[in-house]
């Protein structure tokens, strides 16, 4: 099906730009946001926008933590004849600069969250990560790449009827297209973590013994420098009870109040950053357990600031020890 980007010059294999690359029902293309707070814990709001073209559906998720209580809503609209622009029924993502300002916008949801308007602006340049696959029994569980860049957020939010201001939050927004099936990833751990001058983001693949399949991310310093990719990755997380205790064992994952740890960067220059944090949920993933968390942050090298940590998966021998058994 023609639509009107197909007047662009920007076509890559001899289809038009409503097709991809491969018939997997689970490739999509999606764009997420998370916005939290410079330097506390308090309310985290968490946007995103995805077209799937196996479904012909575009379809935006906003969760996070308002008022020390969890929410989630969901839009979706059919592609029709435009699969393209990322508004699904009162949610949109306008692109106002590409990689330097984009505008967020959402009606009401569900409890408690009555809207908002956020602007993005960047504040570190993008970093692209290498493409990553896995084939699990034959069948392709992830083959994808990721922009990861960090910004500043402007704007309001509704929470229970009260309206709230937004001036200069940071967070982390990503764009990743490619195939990804959530209920068969063996173990990922997304970092993003937000410090005065700049962002260090991670993204590790584990398989369920805790052999590493995959592993990139950077330090993007603030004000444009050229990001500086990780070497390596060591991590000593765990899930945590309310008094900050780990929780281990047979269910952790759906019984713990919150994860926290310590976490050492290794950079491409021969720089070690090491980060130790503790934090709350602010999106849980249900029966398969993980999700997204909004953690406090000092490193060693005496900064402090937030992040948001995601641990999710299905199988693992430290984070999800019944399903790897």
């Amino acid at each position: 099906m023609l639509t009107d980007a197909d007047e662009r010059l920007a076509h890559q294999i001899p289809e038009p730009l409503s097709a991809v690359a491969g018939p997997d029902r689970h490739w999509r293309e999606s764009y997420f946001f998370a916005a939290h707070h410079p330097r506390r814990l308090e309310d985290a709001l968490v946007l995103t926008m995805a077209a799937n073209p196996a479904r012909r559906a575009m379809d935006s998720y906003q969760m996070g933590r308002l008022g020390g209580q969890l929410f989630f809503s969901r839009a979706s609209r059919p592609f029709g004849d435009d699969p393209h622009t990322p508004v699904a029924g009162p949610v949109s993502v306008e692109i106002v600069r590409p990689y330097e300002r984009i505008v967020l916008r959402a009606g009401p949801g569900a409890r408690g969250f009555g809207g908002m308007e956020l602007t993005w602006t960047a504040r570190t340049r993008p970093y692209l990560t290498r493409r990553g696959t896995l084939v699990v029994d034959g069948a392709p569980v992830w083959d994808q790449r990721q922009v990861m860049q960090s910004g500043w957020f402007d704007g309001e939010y509704v929470s229970s009827g009260r309206t709230v201001a937004v001036e200069r939050w940071w967070g982390q927004r990503d764009h990743s297209w490619g195939i990804r099936r959530h209920p068969r990833c063996p173990l990922w751990i997304w970092l993003a973590v937000q410090l005065p001058d700049g962002m260090l983001s991670a993204w590790l693949w584990e398989h369920a013994d805790g052999r590493r399949h995959y592993l990139d991310g950077c330090w993007a310093p603030d004000g444009g420098g050229e990001p500086v990719p990780l070497a390596d990755l060591r991590y000593d997380l765990d899930w945590l009870d309310p008094a900050g205790a780990p929780v281990r064992g047979a269910g952790a994952a759906q019984r713990a109040d919150g994860l926290g740890g310590r976490v050492v960067f290794v950079l491409s220059d021969g720089r070690s950053v090491t980060v130790d944090g503790r934090g709350q949920w602010i999106a849980p993933y249900g029966r398969r357990g993980g999700g997204l968390h909004q953690v406090s942050v000092h490193t060693s090298d005496g900064r402090t600031g937030t992040a948001i940590y995601e641990v999710t998966g299905c199988a693992h021998h430290h984070f999800f020890p019944e399903e790897s058994s």
